[in-house]
């Protein structure tokens, strides 16, 4: 498999990112392998079923299990601590109901991180996913929002939602030395973050006294998650790098219910990246 030398940048976003399954999905069709690829909490779930190249699975778990009351619901929170079950969603989904690939992604031969946030520190960490049985729990991790998530252990560290630190983690992949990048985003462009909310704040402090350092990476998400956007935004002027991002179409929640709101979602990802499929080859130059 020849593979690119570049990096694939994958937002979250919930729900939001049916639209890069379907990014990943036409990518896999067209045998765009990229050497490093960082997901972030959706993304970081979505980047699996592309290492273990298994087209459609991602966005047919979404589908399939949308009504399930262990796929994602209050229900799930109030019994088990977790919104989205975590018994359901990195055991039974991947190993009965619909199984992972886990031999292929093993063989993975280029890099593939999932950007967690650590809570003792506040700082994002990017776990590399290798023996996929095992780092399964990273991507876990990476997807597991504050205040409606238990922390998670890996190796010896606690976790949460690599999007409090890392929403996009352009930087890293240009500090790895990944001159080319492309970046898939699950906001339209021109959104900003607006800064955290005071009742949000007084959630944080009253669900994580003893972790001052993700209080604040989690007040300062805004700031540095703009500030990313910028970035990105003066990088894709210079045809420094190449962004794919929703149009503002349709109004997806975090939490979507709606199927077809998803599945047009992941129809214009799959649309998108067909659409600019010449543009990243030249940019590439492959």
């Amino acid at each position: 498999m020849e593979m690119i030398h570049a990096g694939l940048i994958l937002e979250g976003g919930g729900m939001r990112g049916a639209y890069t399954a379907g990014v990943l999905d036409y990518f896999m069709e067209k045998g765009m392998w990229f050497d490093h690829a960082y997901g972030v909490s959706a993304g970081a779930c979505h980047l699996c079923s592309y290492i273990s190249k298994q087209p459609g699975r991602a966005i047919r778990i979404a589908l399939n299990y949308l009504q399930e009351p262990y796929y994602c619901s209050f229900k799930s929170l109030m019994e088990s601590g977790d919104l989205f079950n975590v018994d359901f969603n990195y055991n039974r989904v991947p190993n009965e109901l619909d199984p992972y690939d886990y031999d292929t992604a093993d063989k993975w031969p280029g890099k593939a991180y999932a950007v967690a946030t650590n809570i003792e520190t506040g700082k994002a960490e990017y776990l590399p996913m290798t023996d996929t049985r095992h780092s399964i729990t990273a991507v876990q991790a990476s997807a597991s929002l504050p205040l409606v998530s238990r922390n998670v252990e890996y190796e010896g560290k606690y976790y949460l939602d690599g999007g409090v630190a890392d929403s996009i983690p352009l930087r890293r992949s240009l500090k790895d030395g990944n001159k080319k990048n492309i970046v898939v985003l699950t906001r339209p462009a021109g959104y900003r973050k607006k800064p955290q909310s005071i009742s949000n704040a007084e959630m944080m402090l009253a669900k994580y006294p003893k972790y001052p350092n993700l209080r604040r990476a989690m007040h300062c998400r805004p700031y540095i998650y703009n500030k990313t956007l910028d970035l990105i935004e003066r990088l894709e002027g210079e045809g420094r790098i190449v962004v794919l991002r929703p149009e503002s179409l349709i109004q997806i929640e975090r939490i979507e219910k709606d199927p077809k709101k998803l599945k047009i979602l992941y129809l214009q990802g799959y649309h998108d990246a067909a659409m600019n499929l010449e543009v990243i080859r030249n940019y590439l130059e492959i």
